[in-house]
């Protein structure tokens, strides 16, 4: 997500936070700014785009020099890429200024009081609100690490905020929670940053922040408090990866590390969409409620892991909405003449937001007069500035080619906007909308666990690199999964993967089946789905009859699979709809480890790109 530096020393504020933020460019931004205490005052420039726009503007228009100060590059969530909305954000006074990962939940309600109160707030984000709160709090008492503990107590939602007040300069102040914050000590300077990267030249010396504290740098050194007042601890530790790893969060590549970030991806992509009465809110809708109830058709168009995302999202909107639903790729969709009207539902799927072939089937809908949702990871891209209604997945930005986290946040929001159109249109009762809401918010405990399960997935993988082919099948929401699985394989390892529906099996692929050919298995749960369960465990034998090597997936406790299964994996149990959250991630570390063991550039394959912008 944002990036975000701090510093007081003896150094130029303004070359070691805009060099931090170099570093922090491997994370996505969209916009930058800088913000430095001198000469008794607050200076500070931002500006959307690249670094280089900012180094450019202050090349132009050069900072007072100074010793403390604080920088960020911004991952859009809340309003457009622009200057206005770039980080950092002053008071109306332009004595405090703050920058801020995250979302804060209530912002909405925090604005409409400051309004009330002639503060004049200029930009679109959530962020600025602070910098208000903290002038208010800090004018009671005149100290910026009570007046932070004070605003933090208000908020809600997972955040990083980090801030300096120029009545108190030589002092910067950072607040956590559920959002990385870390501290750098070095030789008579301190840093704070959202990734040890920032400063790793600089000192290998961190501290890092726990759940609801506040830290105070000063020449004086750390002070780190809890919400409430209390202080605590001061635990230094020494940060032993190069600067490249340090990018990376210690882990070989960054697919790894977005693997191991998808806990706090799913459950940011839930953050702020459940109001205070219990309704669902997207990030940004257009349509009316009455032509939402008017739909009556859905289709979902989209390209890659994302039509992978839709094939799953079409089982959850015909079951909560009644509606049928159609899956469509994105690069056929306009070929072939497909039945659009006024009382059709788009829905795009992008991380991107840029992918070519998605965006001109989303044209070729609005020319149609249907209106279109998009489900994106970029905030401000083109397929959501032309979408009716958005809701943004907050990701984080994705460097590894092959998607993981974009995957499993994709899926999140596609139920979002499934319970969302059962809200509108009456299918499903508040409490039901509840009951889901509060089952996707344990997936994100619960991808925790799987991933601490997956030494002997890996042990797999290795053992099966010299394999040419991998088969993967799936029944229901599996049948998806098994395909995501095979396209993994294909981009990471270049061998041959094919996912098939279990039940189609006899109708052709079986003849592929042959002696010590590994064929992964996504079993449906028993609970849920008991007659589909049946039929796979009989798939199952009807594979290992053959000689083939089944690598199988279910859910613990399943004990009916056990006898069947050469390799069990086994993922939490929960809910049928659900579970492609959690059989996922087993089949991304697979492709991972197998792709590694081969010798093959797990981040870059070859003849892939992040963004795919032609047709």
């Amino acid at each position: 997500m944002c990036g975000i530096v701090g510093y007081v020393g003896g150094q130029s504020a303004q070359d070691v936070v805009v060099a931090g933020l170099k570093r922090l460019e491997y994370r996505g931004y969209d916009s930058a700014g800088v913000a430095v205490l001198a000469d008794g005052g607050l200076a500070a420039a931002k500006k959307a785009g690249k670094l280089v726009n900012l180094e450019k503007e202050l090349g132009d228009r050069p900072l007072p020099a100074g010793r403390t100060g604080i920088g960020h590059t911004r991952w859009a969530t809340h309003g457009a890429p622009t200057d206005t909305n770039a980080h950092p954000h002053l008071d109306n006074a332009g004595r405090v200024a703050v920058v801020h990962n995250g979302i804060i939940e209530n912002f909405a309600a925090l604005r409409r009081e400051l309004t009330g109160r002639g503060h004049a707030l200029e930009s679109e984000t959530d962020t600025e609100v602070v910098s208000h709160l903290l002038a208010e709090a800090f004018s009671a008492g005149g100290d910026l690490a009570e007046a932070m503990r004070q605003v933090c107590r208000r908020l809600e939602g997972a955040f990083t905020l980090v801030a300096v007040h120029a009545d108190q300069p030589g002092v910067v102040v950072g607040a956590r929670r559920n959002s990385p914050l870390v501290v750098g000590v070095g030789q008579d300077e301190w840093f704070l940053a959202s990734d040890v990267a920032a400063f790793i030249a600089h000192t290998r010396t961190a501290v890092e922040l726990g759940q609801d504290q506040v830290v105070e740098l000063s020449r004086q050194g750390v002070v780190v408090t809890g919400f409430d007042g209390e202080l605590a601890e001061v635990r230094e530790y020494h940060v032993d990866w190069d600067a490249s790893a340090a990018e990376k969060g210690g882990y070989a590549s960054f697919m790894l590390k977005e693997i191991a970030d998808q806990p706090q991806a799913v459950a940011d992509t839930l953050l702020g969409r459940v109001d205070g009465e219990g309704a669902l809110h997207l990030d940004e809708v257009r349509i009316p409620a009455a032509e939402l109830r008017e739909v009556d058709k859905v289709v979902i168009v989209a390209c890659g892991t994302a039509f992978h995302a839709g094939m799953i999202a079409k089982y959850a909107i015909e079951h909560w909405t009644r509606l049928p639903c159609e899956t469509e790729l994105a690069s056929e969709f306009r070929y072939r003449d497909p039945i659009l009207d006024q009382r059709t539902l788009v829905v795009a799927i992008s991380q991107s937001g840029e992918t070519m072939d998605t965006l001109m089937a989303l044209r070729h809908a609005r020319e149609q007069g249907a209106k279109v949702l998009a489900i994106c990871n970029t905030n401000g891209s083109t397929i959501p500035r032309e979408s009716d209604a958005v809701l943004y997945t907050h990701a984080g930005p994705e460097v590894a080619v092959a998607s993981t986290k974009a995957f499993l946040t994709q899926l999140v929001a596609c139920y979002l906007v499934a319970l969302y159109l059962g809200q509108v249109r009456g299918t499903k009762w508040g409490d039901e909308i509840r009951t889901v809401v509060r089952q996707l918010s344990a997936i994100s405990d619960e991808v925790d666990r799987v991933l601490e399960t997956m030494e002997p997935v890996r042990e797999l993988a290795r053992s099966l690199a010299h394999h040419d082919t991998v088969l993967f099948v799936g029944r229901h929401v599996g049948y998806p999964v098994a395909l995501e699985g095979a396209l993994k394989l294909k981009e990471l390892a270049y061998m041959h993967a094919e996912g098939f529906a279990a039940g189609e099996l006899k109708h052709g692929p079986i003849a592929l089946i042959e002696e010590g050919l590994p064929v992964v298995v996504i079993v449906p749960s028993p609970r849920g789905r008991s007659v589909l369960h049946d039929k796979i465990v009989s798939n199952i034998q009807e594979i290992r009859a053959r000689g083939a090597r089944t690598v199988v997936v279910a859910e613990e406790g399943d004990e009916a699979v056990v006898p069947y299964a050469d390799h069990l994996i086994t993922v939490p149990a929960t809910p049928t709809l659900l579970q492609p959250l959690v059989a996922t991630v087993p089949l991304q570390v697979f492709a991972c480890e197998l792709a590694t063991a081969r010798g093959n550039e797990v981040d870059q394959p070859r003849n892939l790109a992040k963004s795919v912008t032609v047709e």
